[in-house]
């Protein structure tokens, strides 16, 4: 028994466990550093947000250990079907019975503490993809595999935007990186990234320049693929037609601006118009069409051949391009709706403070510039613990969550930020190495979902902090307050370790 003891200690990566502790132990020392102040009280003190903390971690300990030495590594892969029903079913109904935080109804009050079953999603949709997509006859080459693949990830994702969690529902965008590394074609990923541009451009340059703009991708999609017998005639062809859909408003500008009356093509003159005179229908109608019409009536009118010409050729790469701009030009259009509809009015805002749409350093720009005031104040090596003054006095809220990194910057400096960045980056690569390692599918696949989701908390929460990204509410891995989110990356971490120590102590 001893010797059996002895064997799982050595199966488990402890580079792992101490890259969590120390990242716990700086999340705790920086959230008593952001509540402290002149009369503050010890880091222990149990109504502080700190003490709550450290029950937090000592719960999370507990969770850890339960999960490495006295759970069934097995039990993982045989409840993640009901598990992932439960928890859709937490998600469905915190709707309706949580109360207003922020405009999200995202939380389960249970008299102390708060629950966010958004959080344990991330556990449940993990566990689930890997199950599904390590059985024997998967294949993301199949529509129906795909198809369920995304749909695991996309339900979840769906309901969490429903509790207006738009920062929460972002994360699942990660799972794509999963499906890369099992077969997924990166051409997809260049899709997605597209349609993220196509979204961003017409909110900032209008619908026009943006179908523009999606035309001149499509066309050079299409020849990058090397899919065509003539690659130089199409790229000409195409980028042609871009040409005269960008010159065609400024043509038609220049040609309203010549004089007030409209250019007589006929006679090779400008008419002018007299006093009580008006100018002849055709070319009235002629300067009142919008180069938008125009555009979207020549390319919308080539789809049925290109369409065609993809089925007789069985050109796969050719249909999926057309298909891409079509649902590229219904997101066009669709942008204003779900920008006005979908996200709430203060999220609005945070994008087009971040776009640079209008200014607001007072208002939703505030918890930004606060941030990199913060931030830059710290210099190389900080201001000291305890000594930041923006952190000290409050300036940046909701700097026990959202804004954590803020008080990094500012009492450790450029060096502090490092060292975080350092263990994040080498606990990302470090699960992905173990996850590599496994014989196992479920094992690989669920390790690439837990680098994942701690790859885009990081990416997402630490661009918002620096201005990159829009203010959304999302914690920063176990940095930031909260015991949701704790308890979330623990199990996420410790299922992973569980299931790898049960794999290697095989071999």
């Amino acid at each position: 028994m001893t010797d059996q003891h002895a064997h799982k200690r050595q199966s488990i990566d402890w580079s792992i466990i101490v890259t969590y502790l120390m990242l716990v132990l700086i999340g705790w020392i920086n959230i008593y550093a952001s509540i402290h102040s002149a009369d503050s009280t010890s880091i222990f003190d149990w109504s502080s947000r700190a003490g709550k903390q450290f029950v937090w971690i000592l719960t999370s300990l507990g969770l850890a250990g339960a999960i490495l030495f006295l759970l069934p590594s097995r039990m993982w892969e045989s409840i993640c079907i009901p598990f992932y029903i439960l928890v859709l079913g937490l998600l469905v109904v915190v709707i309706f019975v949580s109360s207003d935080v922020k405009g999200s109804h995202s939380w389960f009050d249970l008299g102390p503490v708060r629950f966010q079953p958004a959080e344990i999603s991330k556990i449940s949709t993990s566990l689930l993809l890997a199950y599904v997509m390590s059985m024997q006859n998967f294949r993301l080459s199949k529509f129906k595999d795909l198809a369920l693949a995304a749909a695991i990830i996309i339900l979840p994702m769906l309901i969490i935007v429903a509790e207006s969690e738009t920062g929460s529902a972002l994360v699942y965008l990660g799972f794509v990186f999963v499906l890369y590394r099992e077969g997924f074609s990166g051409w997809w990923l260049g899709l997605f990234g597209l349609v993220v541009a196509l979204f961003i451009s017409t909110l900032t340059l209008g619908i026009y320049w943006s179908i523009v703009g999606l035309i001149a991708a499509m066309v050079i999609f299409y020849v990058l693929t090397g899919q065509m017998s003539h690659p130089w005639r199409t790229l000409l062809l195409g980028l042609g037609f871009v040409a005269f859909a960008a010159l065609l408003p400024v043509a038609l500008d220049k040609a309203c601006a010549l004089t007030e009356g409209h250019i007589d093509y006929l006679n090779h003159r400008i008419w002018v118009p007299q006093e009580g005179e008006s100018a002849p229908y055709f070319w009235s109608f002629l300067f009142k069409v919008k180069p938008l019409y125009v555009v979207l009536a020549l390319s919308l009118g080539a789809l049925p051949y290109l369409l065609h010409k993809a089925y007789w050729n069985k050109d796969l790469t050719l249909a999926i391009v057309a298909g891409a701009f079509l649902l590229g030009v219904i997101l066009s259009f669709s942008t204003d709706y779900i920008f006005d509809n979908v996200l709430q009015p203060h999220q609005q805002s945070r994008i087009e403070v971040l776009l640079g749409m209008k200014e607001d350093p007072a208002g939703v720009g505030y918890n930004v510039n606060q941030s990199k005031i913060a931030i830059g104040s710290g210099g190389l090596l900080g201001k000291g613990f305890l000594q930041g003054t923006q952190t000290t006095f409050g300036f940046v809220p909701e700097q026990t969550t959202d804004f954590i990194f803020c008080t990094v910057g500012e009492e450790w400096g450029f060096v502090g930020c490092l060292v975080v960045i350092a263990l994040y980056v080498f606990l990302i690569a470090r699960i992905i190495l173990d996850a590599e390692s496994c014989r196992g599918n479920f094992t690989r696949i669920y390790g690439y979902c837990v680098a994942a989701c701690i790859f885009m908390h990081l990416f997402i929460n630490v661009g918002m902090t620096v201005g990159l990204m829009p203010v959304i509410g999302i914690p920063l891995p176990l940095l930031s307050y909260g015991g949701s989110s704790l308890w979330a990356f623990t199990i996420l971490i410790f299922i992973f370790l569980a299931l790898y120590r049960n794999e290697k102590k095989y071999f």
